[in-house]
C-alpha cells in the first residue's frame, strides 16, 4: 500500500497501524537497539514509485522503520511524504547484485545501494529479517 502521509489523517493512521502495528514504545526501541535505518540511496523502483521520484530533481533516498507486524519505507517528493506499507507476510527481501538490496510487496519494489563499508545498512537488513522470523506465526492456525 503506497500512501501520501504528508498531513495528519486519523483514518490513514488507523489503517497503517492495522497493517503493520502501532509504533514501538521507547522501551522497546531501546531494547531492539533502534528501529530506523540509515539513509538509503534508491537505485531502482517500481513504475508507481518511479513516477513520483522523477517529479523531484534531488537524490532519491528513503529510510525504513521497523514496526511490530511489518515495515514502513518512507521517501520525500518535493514537500510530500510517501510511505510504502509492507506487512511481514507480504515482505520479500532479495540481495541481487553484490551491492544492492531489493524489497518487494506485491507489485511495488524498491532497490537500494549497500556498499561493503556500509555496515549499518547490512546490520539493519539482518535485524528486519531476524525480527520477521522471530515474530511470524509458526502454524497456519496462528493466522
Amino acid at each position: 500500500m503506497l500512501v501520501n502521509n504528508s498531513y495528519k489523517n486519523p483514518e490513514l493512521t488507523k489503517k497503517i497501524n492495522h497493517e503493520v502495528g502501532a509504533p514501538f514504545t521507547l522501551k522497546q526501541r531501546i531494547k531492539l537497539g533502534g528501529i530506523g535505518s540509515p539513509k538509503l540511496h534508491i537505485t531502482e523502483s517500481s513504475i508507481q514509485i518511479h513516477n513520483l521520484l522523477i517529479l523531484d530533481n534531488t537524490l532519491n533516498t528513503c529510510n525504513i522503520e521497523l514496526r511490530p507486524k511489518g515495515i514502513l519505507i518512507g521517501f520525500h517528493v518535493r514537500l510530500e511524504t510517501y510511505l510504502l506499507v509492507i506487512p511481514f507476510y507480504k515482505l520479500n527481501i532479495y540481495k541481487g547484485k553484490a551491492e544492492e538490496y531489493s524489497i518487494y510487496r506485491d507489485h511495488y519494489f524498491i532497490k537500494f545501494r549497500a556498499l561493503k563499508n556500509d555496515v549499518a545498512i547490512h546490520k539493519f537488513v539482518k535485524k528486519i529479517l531476524s525480527y520477521k522470523i522471530d515474530n511470524s506465526p509458526s502454524n497456519i492456525q496462528d493466522l
